[in-house]
């Protein structure tokens, strides 16, 4: 694809014209300067620095270990990578759980101190007033509704949301406070197709799929699910668009091979006295 030429930063009334106009919304997550430089260059419009970093960047096998200060470092590895695309905080398991005076001040320190341009944080209608709290304090929220990472451990798992017409109505409720309280966007994750395009008709705000469908106001992915690093793992909502695990581990065999056997580095590689 050809990189984008234009560096005009999004804001939010970028994101909300493309809403207007029908213009499918690209997210995709980042977790690193050049990860997210590329990202930006060929014209994502949204970064997510997901606590999803605890599995592609940190070794953890959830999301719950994600600390404030590792979320912190990442985003502000992001934003420095990024000239265009608006970069989204993704506020990490008890940051936002505990007061809203805390709250308040650990989302402000995403804009604050790692320059991100909004935050991100999972639950329904019970965290609406956090939302509204957020966004009178000039901080813009993008609001997560249906598998919730955060909540894997009290699920037993991860399981899609919204299959019977009990827990349906409950999202079209939290899809409905949450727009009502100022989230500029919505997450919609793993919910059935039809249960996604229902909650896009109903709110007036974007929604973003992640294993949601066709029928949302954009798609999200984790930047290493699409790229195949993981070599035993494709989540069902991901497409491998690449296989860089199995090319990656091949580069670094090559390399370890070529040095044991003293091929590489070569007199080219190598510096010599005039």
């Amino acid at each position: 694809m050809e990189i984008i030429s234009k560096i005009q930063k999004l804001t939010l009334r970028h994101i909300q014209k493309f809403y207007r106009e029908e213009k499918k919304i690209v997210a995709l997550t980042a977790y690193d300067a050049l990860m997210a430089k590329i990202a930006d260059e060929v014209g994502v419009d949204i970064i997510l620095v997901g606590d999803s970093l605890g599995m592609t960047m940190l070794g953890y096998k959830n999301t719950i270990p994600v600390t404030l200060e590792q979320s912190l470092h990442h985003t502000s590895a992001v934003v420095r990578g990024v000239k265009h695309a608006l970069v989204i905080g993704d506020m990490p398991f008890l940051s936002f759980q505990i007061s809203s005076d805390e709250t308040v001040r650990n989302a402000g320190r995403f804009l604050q101190e790692a320059g991100a341009d909004g935050v991100k944080l999972e639950g329904g209608k019970i965290m609406a007033p956090t939302v509204l709290r957020l966004v009178n304090c000039g901080i813009p929220v993008i609001g997560h509704i249906g598998i919730l990472p955060q909540r894997v451990i009290a699920e037993g798992g991860y399981r899609v949301q919204g299959k019977n017409d009990e827990e349906a109505a409950a999202l079209c409720e939290d899809a409905k406070a949450l727009q009502d309280a100022g989230a500029f966007a919505l997450i919609l994750e793993g919910l059935p197709v039809n249960l996604a395009k229902k909650i896009t008709q109903l709110v007036t705000i974007p929604t973003i799929g992640i294993g949601a469908g066709i029928h949302c106001s954009g798609q999200i992915q984790v930047a290493h699910d699409i790229l195949g690093m993981f070599e035993d793992w494709k989540p069902k909502h991901a497409k491998h668009y690449g296989q860089l695990g199995k090319k990656i581990r091949s580069i670094f065999s090559e390399y370890t091979s070529e040095v044991q056997q003293q091929i590489f580095p070569t007199d080219d590689h190598s510096f010599h006295k005039l």
